[in-house]
């Protein structure tokens, strides 16, 4: 079925393991979805893992367009980030804060929630893969560890995007079109088209989705003006003239200046040349152009920024899939690979790095003997930027053999190739002018020659310092999880094992502008990540077993109960700070390389179909034990002028995520759902960076959020009618764990109307998003170092349009 759509804001629901496909007609019951959260197809009701599936109708009825709305408002799932493309999700409470993009490609931690599109980790740091969400079958949101089935970064959970599959013998068109306004904001308007073509009757098929979704923004770039304040940063020298050290943005004013646009298509082929044996091929191209910030500055106003250097974002990413699927006497054989090629140009305001800038002064004002009066230092144009490409690409090879799920025994085992390539070019705008670069004596800059350079030219005039890095990462991992029916049909133990041998690597350098100033630091000094402070051409390497362990226990064939111990890893990687002495001799070198976090996992958990159907309810507590977290810091002043990485706390949490869908009748569902996650450091031990005390809770994670939601449908003439409301609740929670970044996020409750109809083919739906006009603070940051807050759209209202011809 031809899957939507665009634009909610706030409508998540209730969703879980049930929810899947939102409607319930035929006597009052619950539709049933079929994951393959086990690497098997299975219905999300039989197996022990805590899983909530978004099916297709959902995603429909609940508007979801993008990454944004699929995870938001989720019970046990928070956000960190700052507009498309430039978020982490996070999962049970497992946040510490978010990266930087600045920083995603150079010094960014993994992620610890693995993100799949269909059989592919795209993971990626501080950069998600935003797919737009058309004609997708489910998402799939596996909570808790799945270390052993979906590997490195599954620490805290799995998001996984499925596509829907080209249909034999079905000829199928879908059109999808949506105009909507949003108050304080501009218009935005999206259009999809479906097509299934049979070409041989059960041998082939073929499938095409083409999709262009604009969004028009709401935050608005008002004129203002920046000055340099030396009370802020005691680096700024005390004898300088501060009378030219103003910026201004009045060429870059607008209204409204986060608009964002999502292009692309995919392409798909199933061919079945035997009943036993199937080859699908399938290719995706996207195109995420996002302009302006999602974030807005509370001291400028509502919705209102003051930018002084264009914010400006290209994303494009083209997935190639290929997978063979066949049986071989009794067992089921599966051979899986995907390339993922993803560009990525950013630019990025950077103007308030002159408030905690080592070396604002250096950059932005002049010295004795290069002023004009020679005796007066002068400080200039303080507007600075970031100017950054990533380039990713991503290979993968799975190969796996199920045995008969119907025996007594049942094996799912195989073997797993993973090779990640990121090439980050990172410019960062610091002189105050060409000129002053030039009268400081300063080349225009170039990499240290000994290093492996992506980029072998000079840098433009203007550039202060840059990274020139190329990070890699290899694993090879031998995975199998073994179920074993204790008692046939009610009680079952399962064993997974999961053993990988990974080799990361780190290239390229650091450099300040070259030049002759020699002074405390020599700022002639580059970072050459093959030789300079420990660094060696030797990649890190490392190796483990993880394990998983599973009973359960279904006493009826609508209940079952579940124990699962599991474990996660994330891995570790190189310092570009690391390995030369501190700034501050009361603080310690930071060391070379940052080893992998672990996780041990607790839960207790239980899925039950009651009243013939028409009640589902689901829900697990548990314990996770978080220990070595990695956590990220920016401390020029005391430590280094690269940001690094320490594995500096341990934490326990504990939670309980809970759901119930309810179909009242054949013509009102109903859905609730909640989660309490109590979070806490129990222990603080770097001593490069301050930390919030211990019994903190930890970032990005509200102790309690809920939804809920009503849908009912009736009969009106000809006509299928339907009405949806909906509310979600976040209470408050804190920005990060970093004592300098820690800023307490308010509560918020949000709430969606839609009024519907069908007829045949056709349908449309007039909805209202964000009804209150809720200021959402959904992340608070200083991550350009000005306080800023990410927040959801405004109130929108809009009309949505389809046809579906099967």
């Amino acid at each position: 079925m031809f899957i939507k759509k665009k634009l909610n804001c706030a409508m998540l629901t209730a969703m879980a393991v049930s929810v899947g496909n939102g409607t319930a007609y035929a006597g009052a019951t619950i539709e049933e979805v079929v994951v393959t959260a086990t690497k098997r197809a299975e219905s999300a009701q039989d197996i022990p893992v805590a899983v909530q599936a978004l099916g297709g109708e959902t995603l429909d009825d609940l508007n979801v367009s993008n990454f944004d709305d699929y995870i938001r408002f989720l019970p046990n799932v928070t956000a960190g980030g700052r507009g498309p493309g430039q978020s982490e999700v996070y999962i049970r409470g497992m946040s510490i804060d978010a990266i930087t993009v600045l920083l995603s490609g150079a010094q960014g931690s993994t992620p610890n929630v693995a993100q799949y599109l269909d059989e592919q980790p795209v993971t990626s740091p501080g950069r998600n893969l935003d797919v737009y969400v058309a004609d997708i079958e489910r998402v799939e949101v596996l909570a808790g560890p799945q270390g052993t089935l979906f590997g490195a970064s599954s620490q805290a959970g799995t998001v996984r995007m499925i596509t829907n599959k080209p249909v034999m013998n079905e000829f199928e068109v879908g059109l999808d079109a949506s105009l909507s306004s949003t108050v304080h904001g501009e218009d935005s308007n999206s259009a999809e088209v479906v097509i299934n073509i049979p070409v041989i009757d059960d041998t082939l098929a073929v499938r095409a989705v083409f999709f262009n979704s604009n969004e028009g923004g709401y935050i608005d770039n008002v004129a203002g003006t920046y000055s340099l304040d030396p009370n802020v940063n005691p680096t700024l020298p005390t004898d300088a003239d501060y009378s030219q050290a103003t910026a201004s943005n009045a060429d870059l004013t607008e209204e409204d200046f986060n608009d964002s646009s999502y292009k692309g298509f995919r392409l798909s082929g199933l061919y079945t040349p035997h009943e036993d044996w199937s080859l699908l091929v399938g290719h995706m191209q996207q195109t995420l152009e996002v302009d302006g910030v999602f974030d807005y500055d509370p001291a400028v106003g509502d919705l209102e920024v003051n930018r002084f250097f264009e914010d400006k974002l290209e994303d494009t990413f083209n997935q190639t899939t290929w997978t063979v699927e066949g049986r071989m006497a009794a067992l089921d054989i599966v051979y899986t690979g995907a390339y993922l090629d993803r560009e990525v140009e950013q630019s990025v305001d950077y103007t308030g790095y002159n408030n905690t800038g080592g070396w604002i002064a250096y950059y932005t004002c002049t010295y004795v003997g290069y002023t004009a009066s020679g005796s007066q230092r002068e400080c200039l144009d303080p507007t600075k930027g970031f100017m950054g490409q990533a380039d990713i690409t991503r290979q993968t090879h799975e190969f796996r053999i199920s045995t008969p799920q119907e025996e007594r025994a049942r094996l799912v085992a195989g073997v797993f190739y993973d090779k990640i390539v990121l090439e980050t070019l990172d410019d960062y705008y610091y002189f105050a002018s060409p000129e002053q670069q030039q009268q400081l004596g300063f080349a225009l800059n170039a990499p240290i020659s000994t290093a492996k350079n992506i980029n072998p030219n000079t840098r433009p005039a203007g550039v202060g310092f840059f990274n020139d890095i190329t990070r890699t990462e290899e694993q090879i991992a031998v995975f199998g999880e073994l179920a074993y029916d204790i008692a046939p049909e009610t009680l079952t133990a399962t064993v997974g094992l999961r053993y990988y041998d990974m080799e990361s690597d780190f290239e390229g350098s650091s450099n300040f502008a070259n030049g002759p100033f020699s002074g405390s630091v020599d700022l002639d000094s580059g970072r050459d990540y093959d030789s300079s402070g420990g660094h060696t051409t030797e990649p890190l390497k490392a190796h483990d077993i993880i394990t998983k362990f599973n009973l359960s226990y279904t006493p009826t064939p609508d209940t079952l109960f579940y124990g699962t111990y599991s474990e996660g890893f994330r891995p570790g990687g190189f310092n570009r700070g690391g390995g030369l002495a501190s700034r501050n001799p009361a603080f310690p070198t930071v060391e070379v390389t940052y080893e992998t976090d672990n996780v041990k996992n607790y839960e207790l958990g239980w899925k039950t179909t009651l009243a013939d159907g028409s009640i589902r309810f689901n829900g697990a507590v548990y314990f996770i034990d978080w220990s070595d977290m990695q956590v990220s810091r920016f401390d020029p002043v005391n430590v280094s002028v690269l940001t690094f990485i320490d594995n500096s706390a341990d934490a326990e949490i504990r939670g309980l995520d809970t759901d119930l869908v309810w179909a009242a009748s054949e013509s009102l569902t109903l859905y609730a759902a909640f989660s309490y996650i109590d979070t806490e450091l129990v222990s603080t031990d770097s001593e490069v960076i301050e930390l919030a005390p211990v019994g903190s809770e930890l970032a990005l994670t509200p102790k309690f959020q809920g939804n809920l939601r009503a849908r009912y449908q009736w009969d009106f003439g000809e006509y299928e009618a339907y009405w949806q409301g909906a509310l979600q609740y976040a209470g408050s929670s804190y920005s990060s764990v970093v004592v300098a970044d820690r800023r307490k996020q308010d509560s918020y409750t949000t709430a969606d109307l839609s009024l519907g109809v069908n007829k045949d083919s056709w349908g449309a739906e007039l909805f209202v998003e964000n009804l209150t006009d809720e200021r959402a603070e959904l992340f608070h940051n200083v991550q350009d170092d000005i306080p800023r807050i990410t927040t959801n759209r405004p109130r929108t209202i809009g009309l949505r349009f389809s046809y579906d011809l099967q």
